[in-house]
């Protein structure tokens, strides 16, 4: 009866702890056949441990250039989707003008829409362009799906904003270029920055939109594609690993620098 009335109580906090183990258990996995050394080509069944692809992670021929490729893209489609997104976003709430509503709306679409149907829109876009399939039709094509995301995250904070706020600076005698830089842009500061690490995950992790437009070039994704079909090296779960790994440390330090701001204000 005691161990009811404790889960009564903790119904929440249960299900979240269930909820986020069940959501990590593939990291796990892939965690733990990092260190293993299958006798195939799959790695697929545990059967020694090993380190030996922790210290040669880029053993395997071309995985270490397509990682850097797909960095690469993903760096670049981030600030090219968060500059234009943040200019889209704060047009879209500060100002009024004609068929606001269908912009709107049609932010939403790349979102809303299956992958595969805009992947074979893009690529019908460039073959009709004329446009050589590489590096430059990806990097396009990424700008173009996360924009909606950097554009929706900037602005519901643009939308919290206390508009009182950019007043008092004004009343102070501040010009619209350091009220920005002031005021406005540290406000929205954490708007952007989540709009930019979601840009630079869905790009960094994109297969289906790259595979159509991407001509002979390989990311990251589509070697791990190619690779599973002759098979799949320890490798590909030691990049995984320290990808997660590196997310997460990542999120610590955001966390303690956000609980130190606090402290200091307090």
């Amino acid at each position: 009866m005691a161990v009811f009335t404790w889960l009564k109580r903790r119904l929440v906090v249960v299900a979240g702890l269930l909820t986020l183990a069940y959501l990590l258990l593939p990291n796990i996995v892939v965690t733990v056949f990092s260190f293993n050394r299958p006798k195939g080509r799959f790695n697929y069944e545990w059967q020694h441990f090993s380190t030996d692809a922790w210290q040669d992670p880029c053993g395997v021929a071309d995985m270490c250039g397509s990682l850097g490729l797909s960095l690469q893209i993903a760096l670049w489609a981030t600030i090219g989707a968060t500059a234009l997104g943040t200019m889209i976003a704060f047009a879209l709430v500060r100002y009024r003008f004609r068929a606001r509503g269908a912009v709107n709306s049609l932010i939403f679409l790349p979102m809303a829409m299956p992958e595969v149907v805009m992947a074979a829109s893009l690529l019908t876009l460039f073959l009709n362009m004329g446009a050589q399939l590489g590096f430059w039709t990806i990097l396009i094509a990424h700008i173009m799906f996360c924009l909606s995301f950097v554009v929706t995250a900037v602005k519901a904070r643009v939308m919290s904003m206390d508009p009182r706020l950019e007043e008092a600076a004004r009343d102070l005698y501040a010009g619209p270029v350091q009220t920005f830089w002031r005021v406005t842009l540290p406000i929205a500061a954490p708007g952007i920055a989540a709009g930019a690490l979601l840009s630079f995950a869905l790009s960094f992790d994109d297969f289906i939109i790259t595979n159509f437009n991407a001509g002979s070039t390989v990311t990251f994704p589509m070697f791990v594609w190619g690779s599973a079909q002759r098979g799949t090296p320890v490798q590909i779960n030691v990049i995984g690993t320290a990808m997660f790994l590196v997310a997460v440390l990542f999120v610590l330090v955001s966390m303690l620098v956000t609980h130190r701001r606090g402290q200091q204000k307090a």
